[in-house]
């Protein structure tokens, strides 16, 4: 029963997906955002690939837990996950995530062009797996 996790941006979907025992999660790619028609098909092949049953969508909140614009996005395209899809929608406050996959890049003394190329995945790798371990 594997979870996909999803750092949702204005260009870019970082995917995550969990082992089969839900207890860690691997970045998968970067879904480059042509159209909402697309993301979704590349999604529903990702969901077939590792035989997904759950989405872990990253929420984002302001620091004083309101919801702005962006998370009103988040929230509808969770909304259409749920149609599309055809499985159970998480939002999980993914705050602080995009901040903290940026440290541990910069701890890997990765290049910057490099950490440009994979942040949406490493953010959607630490909203999954704050996701599993908070439902251990």
């Amino acid at each position: 029963m594997r979870k996909v996790g999803l750092d949702y941006g204005d260009k870019t979907i970082g995917v995550a997906v969990s082992d089969e025992m839900g207890w860690t999660a691997q970045g998968v790619e970067v879904i480059r955002r042509k159209s909402k028609k697309d993301d979704i098909s590349r999604l529903r092949e990702i969901v077939k690939e590792y035989e997904v049953t759950e989405v872990v969508l990253g929420l984002p909140k302001n620091m004083d837990g309101s919801i702005g614009d962006r998370g009103q996005l988040s929230i509808q395209f969770g909304e259409l996950l749920k149609e599309k899809l055809a499985l159970p929608v998480h939002l999980w406050d993914e705050r602080l995530t995009t901040v903290s996959a940026e440290r541990t890049l910069l701890e890997a003394n990765m290049s910057r062009k490099k950490r440009k190329q994979v942040i949406d995945k490493m953010a959607a790798v630490f909203i999954l797996q704050s996701y599993l371990d908070a439902k251990k």
